[in-house]
């Protein structure tokens, strides 16, 4: 669905690329999370697919085509990304934030259609936010921003999903609410690209983790491939150790205190 082919990214005046050499996939019917430590590359990445950022090497396909090819309306009703930050501009009902979606769709000059209220409704179902419908967005909790926000998304009715870092700030029930939501969706056949510090969640949920060191991809494959003691650790730069989730059995990184000596 979503591949990056070799991908390198430099901000401008910037002496060193961001990301170089960088592959990955995201395919229909799975997560695919992009991890690492802060400055890794993981938000260029996104960046780079919104066409916020130009390439400087490699290419960007969505379905097999070249993003540099897709219009951004082409592009918007194929894939719907949830960035890091926002704020709605002014307050609005929920219902009419997530008819936002429907702007690929609708463009400017056309008044919506039947079946573009009924993707706004099904959107409000499927993130669980059809109850706060009538609320002021600024009336929301966090959680209920961010399934706002993804409600949203789904009303473009693409067939990727990409999240930049889905649970910031919020409490470890909603983070378990947040992963489960994007494991259903990506159950129902999307393509779920997210980035994320949560480490251990990413291992509970993903099928696939990218680890991003320095701009270049030091691990790839499943959880139990990427979770691995002896990368995290020269990789985070902080003493580690990986146990398996007697819940679930998945990887789960566990920080160590520093002794005195390595202080």
């Amino acid at each position: 669905m979503i591949h990056f082919d070799s991908v390198g990214v430099r901000y401008p005046r910037a002496a060193a690329p961001a990301v170089s050499g960088v592959t990955l996939e995201a395919v229909c019917g799975r997560i695919t999370a992009i991890v690492g430590p802060n400055g890794s590359g993981k938000s260029t990445l996104v960046r780079a697919l919104l066409r916020r950022l130009p390439l400087l090497a490699g290419r960007i396909t969505v379905d097999g085509d070249d993003l540099r090819d897709l219009a951004q309306r082409e592009f918007a009703r194929r894939v719907a990304v949830v960035p890091q930050r926002e704020e709605a501009v002014f307050p609005m009902r929920v219902r009419d934030y997530v008819a936002l979606g429907r702007h690929p769709h609708v463009g400017a000059w056309r008044a919506p259609r039947r079946e573009d209220a009924r993707a706004v409704e099904a959107a409000l179902e499927r993130a669980g936010i059809d109850p706060l419908a009538a609320r002021p967005t600024d009336e929301l909790s966090g959680g209920e921003w961010q399934r706002a926000r993804i409600a949203r998304a789904l009303a473009q009715e693409g067939r990727a999903l990409v999240l930049d870092e889905p649970t910031t700030f919020l409490d470890i029930a909603h983070e378990m609410a947040m992963f489960e939501l994007l494991d259903a969706l990506a159950r129902d056949g999307l393509a779920v690209l997210l980035v994320s510090h949560q480490l251990n969640l990413v291992a509970r949920f993903a099928h696939a983790m990218i680890l991003l060191h320095r701009g270049g991809v030091v691990a790839t494959g499943d959880p139990a491939s990427v979770m691995r003691g002896e990368v995290l650790e020269r990789v985070y730069e902080w003493p580690l150790v990986v146990i398996r989730d007697p819940a679930v059995g998945a990887p789960a990184l566990v920080p160590l205190r520093q002794s005195p000596g390595r202080r």
